[in-house]
């Protein structure tokens, strides 16, 4: 590693908290709006930068433990782009992490923002003010798993390029195109396939239905669900068979219910 040595001489010590730069990396961090402002990022840990970095894409920043450097897996992604790393005291570093034993290392980019396409005719979700991020995250993981790649959120939903959201899709978010806060209004006329949803009162059963053609699936808020106004947009209702016992499912299990079913139906399996 004949890099590391030089790049770590050149890397630059934050000592304060009053740093004009550590406090931008604590807005990056938290859930203020700074992320949006700036359309920036803060993504952390091995398996992130990783993910990000097999994109191609170069990262504006790199943002390290002090003990982070002693790990060989920290200095070969060092070495990866000319960047001097920032170089923080576990004190400094500990308010920026979302992981518990994290190894120390995260990474500032640029927001993907893909343009919206004038026409939606490939298989597509459409996440209507989910609140929660673990239910994101999992949502983007599923999506990315069964090969859908566009994901669009409703104003309102919770953030996708959130910490919390990053570490529970676990790099899906560099699979996929992700567009936030798009109004139904701004999206409706651009949908050429079939619009779905689920709801308990639906004639038909998820797994009775014909979910081959491509589909564009409505997913809604976990408390309220789906709103009556999206739930009479889609062209097929389905419903998920379950005992009296629940009210209703995880958003997030129900949207992996549906989309392995629809990719179960499309490899012809029974």
């Amino acid at each position: 590693m004949t890099s590391a040595p030089m790049q770590l001489a050149s890397a630059r010590r934050i000592a304060s908290r009053d740093n004009p730069l550590y406090r931008e990396l604590l807005q990056l961090a938290g859930i203020s709006g700074g992320r949006k402002r700036r359309e920036l990022c803060l993504i952390e840990g091995i398996h992130l930068c990783e993910a990000f970095l097999a994109t191609g894409a170069a990262p504006i920043r790199a943002v390290v433990a002090d003990e982070a450097l002693q790990n060989p897996q920290t200095l070969d992604l060092l070495q990866r782009f000319e960047l001097d790393p920032v170089i923080l005291s576990a004190s400094l570093y500990r308010p920026l992490s979302a992981v518990e034993h994290g190894i120390g290392l995260a990474l500032v980019i640029n927001t993907p923002k893909p343009d919206l396409p004038q026409r939606l005719e490939q298989d597509a979700i459409y996440l209507d003010r989910l609140q929660d991020p673990g239910n994101v995250g999992t949502i983007l993981r599923t999506c990315a798993a069964v090969g859908i790649h566009t994901v669009i959120t409703a104003p309102g939903s919770a953030g996708c390029w959130s910490p919390k959201v990053l570490r529970a899709g676990m790099g899906a978010h560099f699979h996929l195109n992700i567009h936030e806060s798009v109004a139904w209004s701004e999206l409706s006329s651009r949908i050429a396939m079939e619009v779905r949803a689920t709801a308990a009162a639906a004639t038909s059963l998820l797994w009775d239905t014909d979910l081959r053609a491509p589909a564009l699936w409505l997913l809604g808020q976990e408390g309220s669900g789906l709103a009556p106004e999206l739930l009479l947009k889609a062209t097929r209702k389905v419903a998920i068979p379950q005992s009296e016992s629940v009210e209703s499912l995880n958003v997030g299990v129900a949207a992996a219910l549906c989309l392995y079913e629809q990719m179960r139906q499309r490899r012809g399996r029974s």
